[in-house]
């Protein structure tokens, strides 16, 4: 079986969370420069739990795009070793 690796879509960035600001709330700094403020999507709310320094995939908001994103993956210990092998992070 082959291990396929989430990569951002077109429109998303990679980030790492770097602290958490109540319940859904989360201050993520992209590997485009930026730091915004994201929140979980309700149907991915109880998907995955995320905390201090996870490595997770943006999607900025149409509107406020430097400032504001939903967190749409999480990526596993096995998925952060894997994209800093390629480069990514």
């Amino acid at each position: 079986m082959e291990y396929r690796l989430k990569m951002p879509q077109e429109g998303e960035v990679i980030g790492t969370v770097a602290r958490i600001s109540g319940a859904t709330r989360f201050v993520v700094k992209c590997t485009d420069g930026k730091e915004r403020v994201c929140t979980i999507p309700g149907r991915l709310r109880r998907a995955f739990w995320i905390k201090e320094n996870d490595v997770v995939i943006v999607r900025p908001w149409v509107v406020q795009s430097d400032e504001r994103g939903d967190i749409v993956w999480r990526y596993s210990m096995f998925d952060i070793n894997k994209l800093k092998e390629i480069g990514k992070i």
